[in-house]
C-alpha cells in the first residue's frame, strides 16, 4: 500500500473528519445563511412592504456582501482547520489517525478551499434566486442600461433585475477564481503555524505584507511614471485592450503564491508531527 496516498484511506480521513470537523463547519455555514438573509431582508424589506418601488439599486450591495463577508467565511474555516495542533492532547489524537501528512494536508486543503467557497456561493446564489424571483414577480417595469465593451460594440441591458450569477458574468475577470485559494491558503497556514489566536495574528501578518508590498509597488509606480504623461485610451479596466494579459498574469501569480503557501503549510505539518 501506498505510504503517502491511497485513495480508500483518504476517503476513510474524509468521512472522520467530517464527523470532527462538519460541526463546526454545519453551524459556520448556518450563520453565513443568516447573515445573509438579513442582508437581503434589510436591503428589500421597503420594497415588500410597499414603500418604494422595485430598482436596480436595490441590488448595488450584493456584490460587496459576496466579496466581503465570503472572504470572512472562507478566512475563519481554513483559519480553524489545523487549530487543534496548538494543545497536545488533540495533536496526539490526530498522530494516532492511520493517515499519512500528505493526506491530511489535502483532506485541508479540501475542506478549506474547495468546500467552503463552493457551498458558500451557492448558498449565496440560492438566497439570491429565492429573492430576485421574488422581485421580478412584483415588479411592473424593467428598467434598462447599455454598456460598451473593448471592441466599441454597445450592448443595451433589458433587465437590471437580473440573478447573481446572471449579472456577474463568468469570464467578466478571472483571477476572482483563484482568490478564494489564495486567501485559505494563507489562513490554513496560518492555523499550522501559530498555536494560539490563529485568525488574529494571521490577518495581522496579512495587513503588515500587504501594507509593505503596497508600499512598494506604489513607490515603484511612482518612481517609474515621473515626469511621465499618459497616452492612450483612459476607459475603465475592464474595456482595456490589455486586460487579458493582465489577467493572466496576475492569475498565474496568484497561483504560485498559493501553491507556495501551500507548500510552506504542508512542512509546518509535517514538522509538528515530528
Amino acid at each position: 500500500m501506498n505510504n503517502t496516498f491511497n485513495i480508500e484511506r483518504f476517503g476513510l480521513l474524509l468521512k472522520r473528519k467530517w464527523l470532527e470537523f462538519g460541526k463546526i463547519y454545519l453551524v459556520t455555514l448556518s450563520v453565513a445563511f443568516g447573515v445573509i438573509l438579513l442582508g437581503y431582508l434589510i436591503a428589500f424589506w421597503r420594497v415588500f412592504m410597499g414603500l418604494s418601488p422595485v430598482s436596480s439599486r436595490n441590488l448595488v450591495f450584493r456584490e460587496p456582501l459576496f466579496m466581503i463577508f465570503g472572504f470572512l467565511f472562507i478566512t475563519a474555516v481554513a483559519s480553524n482547520y489545523f487549530a487543534h495542533l496548538g494543545q497536545k492532547s488533540k495533536t496526539i489524537i490526530d498522530l494516532l489517525i492511520p493517515a499519512s501528512t500528505f493526506e491530511k494536508f489535502v483532506a485541508g486543503v479540501f475542506f478549506t478551499g474547495v468546500l467552503t467557497t463552493i457551498s458558500f456561493t451557492v448558498l449565496f446564489c440560492l438566497t439570491d434566486l429565492i429573492f430576485i424571483t421574488k422581485l421580478r414577480n412584483i415588479s411592473h417595469s424593467v428598467e434598462t442600461s447599455s454598456y460598451t465593451d473593448a471592441h466599441g460594440t454597445v450592448t443595451v441591458v433589458k433587465d437590471n433585475l437580473a440573478y447573481f450569477f446572471a449579472h456577474n458574468k463568468i469570464n467578466r475577470f478571472l483571477p476572482l477564481y483563484v482568490f478564494p485559494f489564495f486567501f485559505t491558503s494563507i489562513f490554513l497556514l496560518g492555523s499550522v503555524y501559530f498555536n494560539k489566536f490563529h485568525y488574529i495574528k494571521t490577518a495581522l501578518s496579512v495587513m503588515v505584507f500587504a501594507g509593505i508590498w503596497t508600499f512598494i509597488i506604489v513607490n515603484t509606480g511612482e518612481y517609474l511614471t515621473r515626469n511621465r504623461r499618459h497616452v492612450g485610451d483612459s476607459g475603465s479596466f475592464f474595456n482595456n485592450p490589455g486586460k487579458d494579459t493582465i489577467e493572466w498574469m496576475l492569475l498565474l501569480l496568484l497561483l504560485v503564491f498559493t501553491f507556495i503557501f501551500w507548500g510552506i503549510a504542508y512542512v509546518r505539518l509535517k514538522e509538528k508531527e515530528v
